[in-house]
């Protein structure tokens, strides 16, 4: 057994982002530990037309906590084996701040699995928090779906 004594999994709310969440949670049981769920609430630029007024607890970061606590209901049977955690910024830097700030062993996520144009302008939140992390990053990359 792998002794893990805090796992973060990044959830962004996309079906993909929550095929990490079974696994990060079997791993935390199995180390007896809870999981850590993190929704980084992306921060609009500075550079951008219309100015969005920020005040200390944001509508949106009490949406997000919600929706992030719904989520964690639904798919971990313990409701004491969950911590959520919810901040505005931008995605891939706070999830390695908060994980060191956390003093996370492991971040299990999941990818898009983007390549090609696609990756270029979208870019890749796990590729960068991969480099950058500073503790172990398990990646998850769910079956293609079967299409009809």
């Amino acid at each position: 057994m792998l002794n893990y004594r805090t796992i973060l999994c990044p959830i962004d709310f996309d079906s993909v982002s929550l095929e990490a969440l079974p696994l990060a949670w079997a791993l935390a049981k199995e180390n007896r530990v809870k999981v850590h769920l993190l929704h980084v609430a992306r921060i609009p630029n500075p550079d951008m037309d219309s100015p969005v007024p920020f005040q200390r607890d944001p509508l949106w970061e009490k949406q997000a906590f919600e929706r992030l606590r719904e989520i964690a209901v639904r798919t971990i049977e313990d409701p004491d084996g969950f911590v959520l955690h919810v901040r505005s910024g931008i995605p891939d830097e706070d999830v390695v701040a908060f994980a060191d700030s956390l003093g996370a062993d492991l971040i299990v996520m999941a990818t898009h699995g983007r390549t090609g144009l696609s990756h270029l302008v979208l870019g890749s939140v796990v590729g960068r928090v991969t480099q950058e992390a500073n503790c172990p990053v398990l990646i998850i990359r769910p079956h293609p779906r079967k299409r009809t």
